[in-house]
C-alpha cells in the first residue's frame, strides 16, 4: 500500500506470518480510530437521558411522559438504524462507512444545541432531533462489523471487547461531560445566553442550587469539538478491505449507498414512532423490524444482491440464540443507561408525605440526590469491565461466562425492583438510594462482562462472511433496550409500581439461562462453550 488509507487487496489474518508482519499494525490503527468514533456515537445517541433531566430542572414545558418519550425515540431510532448499518461494511467499505457515519453525527449535535437555546422550541423539533441522534446508535453495528474483519479468531474477544467496551465509554463520557459543560459559557457569544435553574441540579463534583445560570445548549454543541477531527482521522487513517467489500465503488457512490440504507431506517423509525400511538409496544417494535428488513430487500441496484446474500444469517439457528443472549447483555446496558438518570430524578426527587388524616401524597424531596451527579457510575463500570469480559471469555469460553452473569442479573434485577418499591413509597427515599445505586452498578457490571462473552461466542461460532452481519443484527435488536427500558420504567413509575419493570427483566434473564444452557452448555450442545 502506498497510502495508509489505501484499499487493502490481500487480507489473511489467520496466517500467523501475515498477521505479525503486516496485519497487526493495520488492524491496530483501524481499531484505535474506530474506538473514539464509536464513543462519540454512543454519546450523541444517549445524550437525551441527561438532557431531559436538565430540561425538567429548567422548567421546559413538557411532561415527564414526554421527556421519557424523547429518550425512547432516540433509543428506537438507534436500534432500527442498526439493521441497515449492519450491512454497510460489505456494501460500502469500512473506511467510507466510518468516515461518513461519524460526520453525520454533527447534524443532531448542532441541531440539538440550537433547539435547546429556546425553551419555546416545539416538542416535534425535539422529537426529530432525538430521531436523528439515533444515527449514533446505528453506528455501533457498522463499527463492530468492520473491526471483526481486521482481527483473527483468537483475538475476537479482545478486539470486539475493546471496540465496544471503550466505545461504550461514550455513555459515561456524556453523563460526566454534559453536566460540567452546562455550567460554563464555553462557546462565548456563539453559544447563546444561559437559563436559570428552577430546580436544583448537579455535576460530578457536587450539587448546583436553583437559580444558577445554566447553558443547556452546550450538551449538543460540545460534541462538534470531537467529531470534526475524528471525521478527518477516519478518512485519512482507516481502510476498506476488498476481501470483505469487493465493489464499494467510488467514495461518492459508497456514500450514496450508506445514505440510502440509513434513509430506509429513518423512514421505518418514523413509522415505528407513529405506530406506537396506535399499537402496543410489543407489536409496534416487531412491525418496525420486519418493515425495515422488507424495505431493505427492495433497494435496487448492486445493493440488493449483497443484502440478499447476507440475509442467509436468518436461516442459522445460532443467529437467533445469540440475539436473545445479546439482548440480555447489551440491551440491558444500553436500556438502563438511557432510563437511569430520569428514573433517579422521578423516584428519589419526590417522597411520600403523610397527611393529618393519614392519606399519602407525593411531594418534592428537598434533599434528593441529583441524577446528574450519580447516574454515570453504572455505565462507567459496565464499559470499563467489558474488555475484561472478552479477555476472560477467550480463556475459559464465552458460554460459561454468559451463564454466570445471567444468574447475577436475575438476582440483582429482582433486588433492585424491591428497593425501588420501598423508595417510591417511603417518606424518606434517600435512605434507599445507596442500595439502589449499588445494585444498579452490579447490573451494569454483569451486563458489561456479558457483552464481552457474547462477542467472543459470535466471533467463534460464525465464519468471516457471517460474523459481521450477525454482530450487526444482534446489536440492532438488542439496542431496542434503549427504547424498551425507558418506556417500561416510565410507564411503571407513572402507575406507581416501578418494581414491576425490574421483576419483568428478571424473568427474561432467567429465560436466557435456559437458552444459553440448551445451545452451548448441555452435554450435546450444538457448539460447546464457544
Amino acid at each position: 500500500m502506498t497510502r495508509k488509507n489505501a484499499d487493502i487487496e490481500h487480507w489473511d489474518v489467520e496466517n500467523e506470518e501475515f498477521w505479525e508482519k503486516e496485519g497487526k499494525k493495520v488492524a491496530s490503527r483501524n481499531l484505535w480510530i474506530s474506538i473514539p468514533s464509536l464513543l462519540m456515537g454512543f454519546a450523541v445517541w444517549l445524550m437525551w437521558g441527561m438532557i431531559t433531566t436538565q430540561m425538567r430542572n429548567l422548567g421546559f414545558p413538557f411532561t415527564v411522559d414526554q421527556l421519557f418519550t424523547l429518550t425512547a425515540i432516540a433509543g428506537l431510532a438507534g436500534a432500527t438504524l442498526r439493521i441497515p448499518a449492519s450491512f454497510m461494511i460489505r456494501i460500502a467499505g469500512g473506511r467510507n462507512t466510518i468516515f461518513l457515519t461519524t460526520a453525520l453525527l454533527m447534524v443532531p449535535a448542532l441541531g440539538t444545541g440550537i433547539a435547546l437555546m429556546n425553551p419555546g422550541t416545539p416538542f416535534w423539533m425535539f422529537q426529530a432531533l432525538a430521531l436523528l441522534s439515533g444515527i449514533g446508535g446505528g453506528n455501533f453495528a457498522n463499527s463492530m462489523s468492520n473491526i471483526s474483519s481486521f482481527f483473527p479468531k483468537k483475538q475476537q474477544g479482545y478486539a470486539l471487547g475493546m471496540n465496544a467496551g471503550l466505545g461504550n465509554f461514550g455513555v459515561t463520557t456524556m453523563q460526566i461531560l454534559i453536566p460540567l459543560v452546562m455550567t460554563v459559557g464555553i462557546f462565548g457569544a456563539l453559544g447563546g445566553e444561559p437559563m436559570e435553574l428552577q430546580k436544583a441540579s448537579g455535576t460530578l463534583i457536587g450539587r448546583i442550587e436553583a437559580g444558577t445560570d445554566t447553558w443547556i445548549q452546550n450538551a449538543g454543541f460540545i460534541w462538534l469539538v470531537f467529531l470534526i477531527p475524528l471525521a478527518f482521522a477516519g478518512w485519512f487513517g482507516m481502510n476498506n478491505i476488498r476481501a470483505i467489500t469487493p465493489n464499494p465503488g467510488s467514495p461518492v457512490q459508497a456514500f450514496g449507498k450508506i445514505l440510502g440504507l440509513y434513509a430506509v431506517g429513518i423512514v421505518t423509525s418514523i413509522i415505528g414512532v407513529v405506530a406506537l400511538g396506535w399499537l402496543n409496544m410489543w407489536l409496534a417494535l416487531p412491525l418496525t423490524i420486519v418493515l425495515t428488513l422488507f424495505l431493505l430487500r427492495l433497494i435496487p441496484g448492486d445493493i440488493k444482491p449483497n443484502i440478499q446474500k447476507q440475509f442467509a444469517i436468518f436461516s442459522n439457528k445460532h443467529t437467533w440464540a445469540m440475539t436473545v443472549l445479546y439482548i440480555a447483555t447489551f440491551g440491558s446496558f444500553i436500556g438502563f443507561s438511557a432510563a437511569l438518570p430520569l428514573s433517579i430524578s422521578v423516584i428519589f426527587g419526590n417522597m411520600m408525605e403523610v397527611g393529618a388524616d393519614g392519606t399519602l401524597t407525593r411531594v418534592a424531596n428537598p434533599d434528593a440526590p441529583s441524577a446528574l451527579t450519580w447516574a454515570w457510575m453504572g455505565p462507567f463500570v459496565g464499559a470499563l469491565i467489558r474488555p475484561v469480559g472478552g479477555w476472560i471469555s477467550d480463556k475459559v469460553g464465552g458460554a460459561i461466562v454468559t451463564q454466570a452473569i445471567s444468574v447475577v442479573m436475575v438476582l440483582a434485577s429482582a433486588a433492585v425492583g424491591y428497593v425501588m418499591m420501598l423508595a417510591y413509597n417511603a417518606t424518606d427515599p434517600n435512605q434507599y438510594f445507596w442500595m439502589f445505586l449499588l445494585l444498579f452498578i452490579v447490573l451494569f457490571a454483569a451486563s458489561g462482562i456479558g457483552n464481552g462473552s457474547t462477542f467472543r461466542s459470535i466471533g467463534f461460532i460464525f465464519d468471516l462472511q457471517q460474523k459481521g452481519p450477525v454482530l450487526g443484527w444482534t446489536s440492532a435488536v438488542a439496542a431496542y433496550g434503549a427504547f424498551i427500558a425507558p418506556r417500561v420504567m416510565g410507564e411503571q413509575i407513572k402507575a406507581g409500581t416501578p418494581e414491576m419493570a425490574m421483576y419483568g427483566f428478571a424473568v427474561f434473564y432467567a429465560l436466557c439461562l435456559v437458552v444459553n444452557w440448551w445451545f452451548y452448555l448441555r452435554k450435546n450442545a450444538y457448539v460447546k462453550n464457544p
